[in-house]
């Protein structure tokens, strides 16, 4: 593994440098840490809070509303004062609760209460859009140009009222305007579409099935919002002529695919959005396809910089060095093989419960049962235990297969969480 270091921030690169003769593709893995110095440091620009509240008909159970305003007013009360913030409603279209008339009301005293009381008023009715609601929270944050804008989206619901195109399409409009976690509560929602949404914009999502812990998890949010004082930081990747990078993904804390959101910036450079950041490690996944060269020559595949705004912060090199040594080649870096069985076991997880959800039994059978084998190999112990929510796995043989009756709480949970990716094991672990 090579390393560098500046103040406040490390970048490592693991690989296996060595490649069989002929071989054309490399892959390694970036780690990034940011520490406590550099966002001690750091001059985070003016900030932007946005809640949209799903508040269709299906929130009409008491209890799931009541504690989805609970849940807005704690997030509120996390909120720093000066803070710029809206409150979304959002059913079939959007509608702006607080403020009106203007895209957004500074943190205080007297605009929490006038937040408060326009939440009281709100009643469960009408349908769901969720395109509709990214667009009133895009014009929200384009009205505050160089914010570091930040969105909670709350829905108990299927998004029946529009199309998925018009999803897409609207999702296209808001990428790099704001991040978005979020949140399904109670068990009628689609996990698709809020690994859609959070996916598209850099945020995280999940699900609170008991609605009396949204408050919890909102304040949590909120908080993790407010930690995030580094702006967003660039991820460069030069390539020498005749190389070109196949992906650029993040695998650790969560899935995200990074390479659609490549710039050009010149000749063979590309750049690539990592968001903002609080004191945190993030790790990404980065192949490069180049011309062979003959055994026992070296190539720089690739220079890895981070970037604050033009300063470079760190930079981490991948090398390519051909040889006929198969005990070389054949080397497997630990993080590389850990992560891309980490990709297989999300998309396992994925088609297996939406094969079973057509009926395709067999296919179920078969992915979840390869999702129960890579979640075991790589200790990701939090889905093998969601696993078991949808499938029985004898312990004796290792044989899986489909549980008759499953609550759709457990279906949902398993869904939504499979792109959250487990650490590397220490050696030995």
């Amino acid at each position: 593994m090579s390393s560098a270091e500046t103040t406040g921030i490390s970048i490592a690169v693991d690989q296996n440098e060595f490649l069989a003769e002929g071989t054309r593709v490399v892959d390694a893995v970036l780690t990034v840490a940011t520490g406590p110095e550099l966002a001690a440091v750091a001059t985070p620009p003016p900030r932007l809070e946005i809640l949209i509240i799903d508040c269709s008909g299906s929130m009409g159970n008491k209890r799931k509303f009541e504690n989805a305003r609970t849940a807005t007013r704690t997030a509120l009360d996390e909120i720093p004062d000066g803070t710029a913030f809206a409150i979304i409603e959002g059913t079939e279209a959007a509608r702006m609760i607080y403020p009106t008339g203007t895209m957004s009301a500074p943190a205080d005293r007297t605009h929490r209460s006038a937040a408060r009381r326009a939440l009281d008023k709100l009643r469960p009715d009408g349908g769901t859009a969720m395109g509709s609601w990214l667009a009133l929270a895009r014009q929200v944050a384009a009205a505050h140009p160089g914010a570091q804008a930040h969105a909670i989206l709350l829905t108990d619901g299927k998004n029946e009222h529009e199309t998925p195109e018009q999803l897409a399409t609207e999702l296209d409009r808001a990428e790099g305007l704001f991040v978005c976690d979020c949140r399904g509560v109670g068990d009628d929602w689609m996990a698709a579409d809020l690994h859609k949404i959070s996916s598209k914009l850099s945020g995280d999502a999940d699900m609170v099935a008991d609605p009396k812990d949204l408050s919890a998890d909102f304040a949590k949010m909120m908080r993790s919002s407010v930690a995030r004082v580094i702006p967003e930081l660039t991820l460069r990747v030069w390539t020498p002529a005749g190389a070109r990078v196949r992906m650029v993904k993040q695998v650790a804390p969560v899935l995200e695919d990074l390479t659609p959101r490549r710039t050009d910036t010149g000749p063979q450079v590309g750049e690539y959005p990592l968001s903002s950041w609080a004191a945190e490690e993030r790790e990404y996944h980065v192949q490069i396809e180049l011309e062979p060269a003959a055994p026992g020559r070296e190539k720089l595949a690739a220079r890895l910089s981070v970037l604050a705004g033009d300063e470079v912060l760190g930079q981490g090199l991948v090398r390519a060095v051909w040889t006929t040594d198969t005990t070389l080649s054949t080397r497997i870096s630990t993080r590389v093989a850990h992560y891309t069985g980490q990709v297989e076991l999300a998309q396992a997880v994925q088609e297996g419960l939406a094969a079973r959800r057509n009926g395709d039994l067999t296919t179920a059978t078969a992915k979840l049962r390869r999702a129960v084998e890579l979640a075991a190999a790589s200790g990701h112990e939090s889905t093998a235990k969601l696993l078991r929510g949808v499938v029985e796995v004898d312990d004796r043989d290792g044989t899986v297969k489909l549980r008759g009756q499953v609550a759709a709480a457990d279906e949902l949970a398993l869904d939504i969480r499979s792109t959250k990716t487990a650490r590397v094991r220490p050696e030995g672990a």
